[in-house]
């Protein structure tokens, strides 16, 4: 199933990551992005190039297995997320800190 709307692929990703691996990644002109756990590499691909007007050479996605948590008597699991590293082509950038 292609998503070609505009506001689905938007909706497909949630927020940037910034953590000191994401911002050490910075470096070599890649970004990590939580997206939708349903959404697929090609979907991640066309849904950046949409909104930050860039070019992507790869996508490469992680989903960590699910970890249980206690609360009390009552067991559970946390939540599942899925992250998407994104790999631009040589010269674009996106700007997660813009100029204030």
């Amino acid at each position: 199933m292609s998503r070609t709307n505009l506001r689905d692929l938007a909706d497909l990703i949630k927020q940037p990551i910034i953590t000191e691996k994401a911002t050490r990644l910075l470096e070599d002109n890649q970004y990590v992005f939580d997206v939708v756990p349903k959404a697929t590499k090609p979907e991640i691909k066309a849904a950046i190039e949409s909104l930050f007007d860039v070019k992507v050479t790869s996508v490469n996605t992680i989903r960590p297995p699910k970890k249980k948590r206690r609360v009390g008597r009552f067991l559970g699991f946390k939540p599942l997320y899925k992250r998407a590293i994104v790999t631009l082509k040589e010269g674009n950038t996106i700007a997660l800190f813009p100029e204030v």
